[in-house]
């Protein structure tokens, strides 16, 4: 019987021995290789990140640190705000700072924040709330000896996204944007920014998640890649990239009431309005015109609702396409189209697919009883 178990782990071991030689002599394929990618060059001699070599996080930051900028901004404060990171509301959201400047405070207040080239002739992606505001945008690009001046292209509150526009004498190095929507929850990505002031600062995580809602202030986000990259105050509007050096986000918010967990903006919300953006400077929302929150068990007792879901509606702006559709205030939102509503940001998941001129059925409870109406979209003022 002993002999018979020597025999099984001498042939046990032979077997593994023959795994890791044939390894070696290249038998068993490399599950971290890849194939490189080329790396196009323009005709003035001016690296194009199309692609990049992902066999190594140091190469990837070493093609891809150039396209990354500072972005500096000078704020009027009219009595509000203080320090160089104030102008992000993440900062102030998730860190607690009062929003009120000190007695004695300057007229204006200085921001800071990341962005990158996403073409050789000067235009930068960012978050809105990045440069939101700001009289003043200087921009520092690796090469250049002092900032340059950038102007706003085009902006959107409601997405947070910012195009601004730098003239520089010669082409630049750029980013290509990545597909978000092939990312794996669990995939290697790497964030380059400039937080707390330090430029070019290199931190690597993984995606944590896809698809996360975050409300910042009044501002919703309904898609928002969740990563364990570290992200801190100056890394908004950086890019966070995949192995193959293109963007897949935009690094835009941080939890520090929790370690690993940052959001950023994909490219999925991102390639649909850029053009848009550009082109026409703002990008067009369809608008229903109501002020939403969620129904609570005490608000459904109170309203004779059987199960505490829907949007309650807190207030409806005055000629919105609401009002003129009959919706009023201390209506709940139940339906749309046909469909369910659980709670508020469902409506704005709704609307935001839809646009001006499209027609909606909503219903609506009320005293006791549901109401259909019918409802015109709009188009959402700018902010």
């Amino acid at each position: 019987m002993q002999g018979r178990r020597m025999l099984v782990l001498v042939a046990l071991a032979a077997f593994v021995a023959g795994i890791m030689f044939a390894g070696c002599n290249g038998s068993v394929p490399d599950l971290f290789y890849r194939e490189p990618l080329a790396i196009n060059q323009s005709a003035e001699g001016s690296p194009e990140l199309s692609g990049i070599n992902p066999g190594t996080i140091v190469d990837i930051v070493d093609r891809a640190s150039p396209a990354v900028v500072k972005i500096d901004t000078v704020v009027p404060t009219a009595g509000r705000g203080w320090g160089p990171f104030f102008n992000d509301p993440f900062f102030r959201d998730f860190f607690g700072w009062p929003d009120m400047a000190p007695p004695g405070s300057a007229p204006s207040r200085r921001g800071m924040g990341s962005g990158f080239l996403f073409s050789d002739d000067g235009y930068i992606l960012t978050n809105e709330h990045v440069i939101r505001g700001a009289e003043e945008i200087m921009v520092t690009l690796t090469g250049f000896e002092a900032p340059l001046p950038a102007k706003v292209i085009g902006s959107d509150y409601d997405l947070d996204l910012a195009v601004l526009k730098v003239e520089a004498p010669k082409k630049l190095p750029y980013l290509r944007l990545g597909d978000s929507d092939k990312v794996q929850v669990g995939e290697w990505v790497i964030a380059i920014g400039n937080p707390y002031g330090l430029d070019h600062t290199v931190t690597v995580g993984v995606v944590s998640a896809k698809g996360r809602p975050v409300t910042i202030e009044d501002r919703y986000y309904d898609n928002l890649l969740q990563t364990d990259a570290s992200i801190n105050p100056g890394n908004s509007g950086g890019p966070l990239l995949n192995l193959q050096g293109e963007v897949v986000a935009i690094n835009t918010a941080v939890n520090a009431q929790a370690q690993g967990i940052g959001f950023a903006i994909p490219t999925s919300t991102i390639r649909p309005v850029l053009d848009e953006l550009i082109k026409t400077g703002r990008i067009s929302h369809a608008w229903l015109g109501v002020q939403l929150e969620s129904v609570s068990p005490e608000l459904a007792h109170y309203l004779g609702m059987k199960n505490a879901a829907g949007a309650f509606v807190r207030v409806v702006v005055s000629d919105s396409p609401a009002a003129r559709a009959g919706i009023k205030p201390g209506d709940v939102i139940i339906e749309l189209d046909g469909v369910r509503v659980e709670n508020p940001e469902k409506v704005i998941r709704a609307i935001r697919t839809r646009k001006a001129g499209e027609t909606m059925e909503v219903t609506v409870f009320r005293e006791g009883r549901t109401r259909d109406l019918q409802v015109k979209l709009g188009t959402k003022p700018a902010r």
